[in-house]
């Protein structure tokens, strides 16, 4: 219940928003109801003639089922800001949502990053229904400041992390951790999602080439405290990239309009380097269709 309200944070204002509010209130009710009756996975239409397998419990697969996007502005923003010819890495990447947004919808190329064998699994059939493994590279690794192995938790579905010192975890498992920079190989990403349950800091530590790329104009990365346990300040995060030019920001997808913000918000901030670059591409870009709503 709680991804619902969160989505309808997102939304705001906007008047195709309100109407979105609706079908999205009711398709939630919806898939309770169905998947109850039938709690077995299910192919499910996403956006355009892309699709998500989803079972229940699966938060961010069953937060698309709702709103037609999980993380509406920030999947918006993705949407219009991405071409054919990109590089997207979704670190982070769980069933694999914003990678078949990215390759499936918009045909970009993508390098998918999910340390959890188990949710690897999803994101690998995924990539499979949506018949993209051409245009994604999937790896099962973690990201870190060096190669290493750590553990993670593994049954927190879209919260899974790395487990911190003393944390008593029963089903913790390790995994092999690499750098960014050694994982992309001098591929030279437009937009990186980062989503690793507070561990930002130690993938961007590992990201030095990578970030200094002026190929890479946009970040979406979640801040929202989780940083705390691993005693991170993430407003040191917030410096750093201002530090190589990026500037935080809010997009509303049914305006295409890009707002400055003074730092980061409470779940996913898009940080741009460029932004007359970057608006001129999100209000350039096609239109595409969500739940009828056109953004």
């Amino acid at each position: 219940m709680r991804s619902i309200w969160r989505t309808f944070s997102f939304l705001g204002t906007h008047p195709l928003a309100k109407k979105h509010k609706t079908k999205t209130f009711l398709r939630f009710l919806k898939w309770q109801i169905g998947s109850w009756l039938n709690p077995y996975p299910l192919v499910f239409p996403f956006v355009e003639n892309s699709r998500l397998l989803v079972s229940k419990g699966m938060t961010g697969a069953t937060g698309n089922v709702y709103t037609g996007l999980h993380e509406f502005n920030d999947m918006g923003f993705l949407l219009h800001f991405l071409r054919e010819s990109d590089v997207f890495v979704d670190i982070g990447a769980n069933v694999g949502s914003y990678t078949v947004l990215a390759s499936s919808v918009v045909g970009a190329h993508t390098i998918a990053i999910e340390p959890v064998p188990s949710t690897f699994i999803h994101l690998k059939n995924n990539a499979c229904v949506n018949q993209i493994e051409e245009l994604v590279s999937l790896n099962n690794i973690g990201l870190g400041s060096t190669s290493d192995t750590i553990f993670f938790t593994s049954g927190l579905d879209t919260v899974n992390h790395v487990v911190t010192k003393g944390e008593a975890v029963k089903d913790a498992i390790k995994v092999n951790v690499k750098t960014l920079d050694n994982t992309l190989k001098g591929k030279a990403p437009s937009l990186i999602k980062i989503d690793v349950e507070g561990y930002e800091k130690f993938v961007l530590e590992g990201a030095i080439h990578t970030l200094n790329n002026p190929a890479l104009n946009a970040i979406i990365i979640e801040l929202n405290g989780s940083g705390d346990r691993y005693g991170i300040d993430e407003h040191e995060i917030h410096q750093q990239l201002l530090s190589l030019g990026f500037q935080p920001y809010d997009y509303d997808p049914f305006s295409r309009v890009l707002t400055k913000l003074g730092c980061f918000g409470s779940y996913n901030t898009i940080y741009i380097r460029e932004e007359e670059y970057v608006l001129e591409r999100v209000q350039a870009a096609r239109k595409f269709n969500i739940l009828g709503s056109k953004i």
